[in-house]
């Protein structure tokens, strides 16, 4: 996510950036990842980051555009191999005739899943703790089980529900998802419909049009 810093933009620190690794429903990634390593463009002072802690975000401020390389570090009852992502730090919107806003940022998300198999029971009991923050708008008929209340004072948040940046980020949701995919499958059933008719209107025609065969 970038916003421009416009009259305050110089030939080298023209946008403040920030790159994270987050749940799409602003839960709690600290039950499951112990650490996530950044590893920005060669030219920034110390351009291996590493966040302990959640949120697991990164800010800085540059002129450039760059691929960022994510390694995440799971806790020992998780999974004993690292993940590697990759994002490409975008600070410019895709119309490049467009008007660059300072209150307004370029915002880049990508969607991925992780399965863990056969999850230790230790593991398991801390993500069923740690619930979803934001639960998901499902369709009609569907029920999820009510969250839990936290006493968020007696233990710290690691959630990015109140992060400054959340009014920016893009809204995950798998029941949106099925609802967008079964409104795609009724519009091609519909045109398929449709050119059906079609052909059976042309059908029609073409026996009118066919000559009568001789006696």
């Amino acid at each position: 996510m970038a916003f421009w810093l416009g009259k305050k933009a110089n030939e080298y620190q023209s946008h403040k950036w920030t790159v994270y690794v987050r749940g799409a429903t602003n839960e709690d990634l600290g039950v499951v990842i112990e650490r996530a390593v950044f590893q920005l463009h060669a030219s920034f002072n110390n351009p291996i980051r590493v966040v302990e802690s959640p949120p697991f975000e990164l800010s800085e401020s540059g002129w450039g555009e760059f691929e960022i390389a994510i390694t995440l570090h799971f806790h020992s009852d998780v999974c004993d191999k690292t993940l590697l992502l990759f994002h490409h730090l975008k600070l410019y919107p895709e119309d490049e005739s467009g008007h660059m806003s300072i209150k307004r940022p370029v915002v880049v998300e990508s969607y991925d899943e992780i399965c863990f198999s056969e999850p230790s029971e230790g593991f398991f009991a801390r993500v069923q703790n740690h619930p979803a923050v934001i639960v998901p708008r499902l369709p009609p008929g569907f029920n999820v089980p009510p969250v839990p209340i936290e006493d968020v004072d007696r233990r710290k948040r690691g959630d990015t529900r109140d992060n400054p940046l959340n009014q920016w980020f893009t809204n995950f949701s798998e029941a949106d998802e099925l609802l967008k995919l079964a409104a795609a499958r009724q519009q091609v059933q519909a045109h398929i419909a449709r050119l059906r008719r079609q052909l059976s209107v042309i059908d029609g025609q073409h026996q009118q049009l066919k000559p009568a065969s001789d006696p």
